[in-house]
């Protein structure tokens, strides 16, 4: 083998290297972004906003009921409880765990064939939601602002912050 062959060989290898690193991870990252059928929420036919019960704190009166109102009340309440979190945190973790639908249930999981299906925006059992409720938001799984925030709080005793969640918890 010559010295040309040679440097064109290990070029050729080099430029398939890259190429499979570049495949393998644009394909990792469409399965992270893809939520697996075991973790995913089964929507119901229509999703119509829910009023939240929650008394919004100074600063998130008038927020919309809809999905940034939501997480902006949460994040209110958050400020004023001490639970750390970011708009960016909640927002990305809602839009894996259930698209944002307030209403989204996993009836596929391990927690559903146990009786508890994960239930609301942050896909919260009821054992959870019960033990991190945070008082000043409704006393149900389902409201929006209530799940956000009994989430956040799960999360940050658990991780730190809802911003350190990137996959199901």
């Amino acid at each position: 083998m010559t010295a040309i062959t040679a440097a064109s060989r290990l070029a050729r290898l080099r430029n398939l290297a890259v190429t499979g690193l570049v495949t393998t991870g644009a394909a990792a990252a469409a399965l992270t972004l893809t939520p697996a059928t075991a973790h995913a929420a089964e929507a119901p036919k229509a999703a119509p906003a829910i009023a939240s019960k929650a008394t919004a704190p100074a600063g998130a009166k008038g927020a919309a009921n809809n999905l940034d109102g939501w997480i902006k009340q949460s994040l209110a309440i958050m400020k004023a409880k001490g639970i750390p979190g970011t708009y960016e945190g909640l927002h990305r973790n809602i839009m894996r765990e259930s698209s944002g639908n307030p209403n989204a249930q996993n009836n596929y999981d391990v927690n559903a064939k146990n009786g508890t299906p994960s239930k609301g925006l942050l896909q919260v059992i009821d054992p959870t939601f019960k033990a991190f409720h945070v008082a000043g938001t409704a006393n149900s799984s389902t409201d929006p602002v209530a799940n956000i925030t009994a989430a956040a709080n799960y999360a940050a005793h658990r991780y730190g912050s809802i911003d350190n969640v990137n996959s199901a918890y």
